[in-house]
């Protein structure tokens, strides 16, 4: 896929200021804090400025709609985890996720980004054992590939995979990526051409 305009679209603090994309298909990204997420899309989009990056974690406060070739929509989601915030903060925030992933109906496919250096976090899968209760369709994007020792990666990657095994009789689709090399970028690009090929037929 070649991504010819990708520009900002609203930004949204609750389900029902996010906009009608009539029959355009929505991609969502979320992660834990700090997992690469804006990173990912801006390498994804190739605009070093689309998703604001920043060293404070959980810097996303609301949901962020781009639309990318007029076609599609990509859509930043606020991290999940980070325990900075006040209780009511992150009570807010954690609503306005969940409110959005099951009940948003234009939503196509979320992609969960997993930090590749780590050994499997508890919140990561938890957070994807309620997807699968939910039925919500998504995919596993490991981030920062590039970060690793050699060997380590694909050992933290099968490790995690491993995990989810012991709940889920068949694993989603998973994508390597790294922001900083672009690596994984044409097969997810492909990944979402692909879905949006099959809603078209």
């Amino acid at each position: 896929m070649d991504i010819k305009t990708a520009e900002f679209f609203i930004s949204s603090s609750r389900l029902d200021q996010c906009p009608d994309v009539g029959n355009h298909p929505e991609y969502a990204f979320i992660g834990r804090s700090n997992v690469g997420k804006s990173s990912l899309i801006n390498m994804l989009t190739r605009r070093k400025g689309l998703a604001m990056t920043s060293a404070t974690p959980g810097k996303t406060m609301l949901v962020n709609h781009f639309i990318i070739n007029n076609e599609w929509y990509l859509v930043d989601l606020p991290g999940y985890g980070y325990a900075k915030r006040g209780k009511k903060e992150m009570e807010k925030l954690t609503h306005l996720i969940s409110s959005y992933i099951s009940g948003r109906e234009a939503l196509t496919c979320l992609f969960v980004l997993i930090d590749s250096r780590l050994k499997p976090q508890k919140i990561d899968l938890e957070f994807i054992e309620w997807l699968g209760e939910e039925g919500i369709p998504f995919a596993i994007v490991f981030t920062k590939a590039d970060k690793n020792k050699a060997g380590e990666l694909k050992k933290n990657v099968d490790t995690f995979l491993k995990t989810l095994e012991e709940q889920w009789e068949e694993l989603p689709p998973h994508f390597i990526t790294s922001s900083e090399k672009g690596l994984g970028r044409n097969e997810l690009l492909a990944y979402i051409e692909e879905i949006n090929a099959s809603l078209k037929a």
